[in-house]
């Protein structure tokens, strides 16, 4: 009895230092452990996504999840996954923007648990308008759509205007890639409605790029898809105007937008001096993967309709010496 008695006073009193170094977690330790989101934040918002900031998304979630090895309340546990989730659809987003589909694919598996785990109605939204933007990419239009209808139904959707457009936006997206443009018009007018309800609140920060100019951004793209490049035209004006300065990669993604529905509309000079911009706007920064694939969809359409001239020639030799640069 005695022995007994003494083995487990030792083991307490070994342990002791342990509890004490691994004290319970609380929200002040998640607030801290989201520091770095933020930046991770800028730096896609200015230069778009790349393989180094996907890395560091990783590395942030991985110091995060260490938290959960101690105590904590459920309040706590869940806004330790809900902030895992977004290290991952971070690193999700980057992988997309770099058009590396595999490497988003495996993630987006990650992220969907994390965002389960935590319950967060506009995580596990985001979840769903990534595996549309990811079906997109594939071209996989049944896909895209189904996903963008969950994130359309979502909670977050239902609860908030700007997230209800957000996902309605997807919706029309999909309708886009699936050829049904009445339900696309119909899909993207719900959306902007949807936006204009939307009161100014308290929001993710991921959520900050969603404005009226990125939902033109998106008109833009959809209706230079749908044959109508006049109009898409007047929404990427739209966008240019009221984009904050902040917004580098999606400026430079609207101004190709732009070149597109100039060069549809038999204005090849002004679509490749417009489409020239584009390169000063990412100031010098490499190209991410979704931008180079619109750049090309120019290059080949403007050599289709002007081959031989001056100006075609010059853009070829300002996109070669640009295309070098990873």
């Amino acid at each position: 009895m005695r022995r007994r008695q003494f083995v487990l006073s030792t083991g307490a009193a070994a342990a002791a230092p342990v509890l004490k170094q691994r004290r319970a977690v609380g929200m002040s330790d998640v607030a801290r452990a989201s520091a770095a989101m933020d930046a991770l934040v800028d730096a896609d918002n200015r230069t778009g996504g790349h393989s180094s900031l996907a890395a560091r998304a990783l590395t942030e979630r991985a110091k995060l999840l260490e938290l959960q090895q101690r105590n904590a309340s459920d309040r706590v546990r869940r806004a330790v996954y809900a902030l895992a989730a977004e290290y991952t659809n971070a690193a999700v987003w980057s992988y997309i923007d770099l058009r590396d589909l595999t490497s988003a694919q495996k993630h987006l598996h990650e992220s969907s648990t994390f965002a389960g785990l935590s319950q967060d109605p506009p995580t596990g939204m985001r979840v769903w308008v990534l595996m549309a933007m990811l079906a997109y990419q594939k071209k996989n239009g049944p896909e895209e759509l189904a996903a963008a209808q969950a994130a359309s139904a979502s909670p977050a959707a239902r609860r908030d205007p700007l997230f209800g457009s957000m996902g309605r936006v997807r919706v029309a997206l999909a309708y886009s890639s699936l050829g049904e443009h009445a339900a696309a018009r119909r899909a993207l007018e719900s959306a902007q409605s949807s936006l204009r309800k939307a009161p100014e609140d308290e929001r993710p920060r991921w959520t900050d790029f969603y404005q009226p100019a990125e939902l033109n951004h998106l008109s833009a793209g959809i209706l230079n898809r749908q044959g109508d490049p006049a109009t898409a035209e007047a929404m990427a004006h739209r966008a240019l105007a009221t984009l904050p300065p902040e917004f580098q990669r999606n400026r430079a993604m609207v101004t190709c937008e732009l070149a597109l529905a100039q060069l549809r509309q038999g204005e090849p000079e002004q679509a490749t001096t417009t489409a020239a911009t584009v390169f000063a706007t990412m100031k010098g920064a490499p190209l991410p993967g979704r931008m180079r694939t619109l750049i090309g969809d120019f290059h080949r359409d403007l050599f289709r309709l002007a081959p031989s001239t001056r100006y075609a020639r010059d853009w070829a030799d300002r996109m070669r010496d640009e295309w070098s640069q990873k």
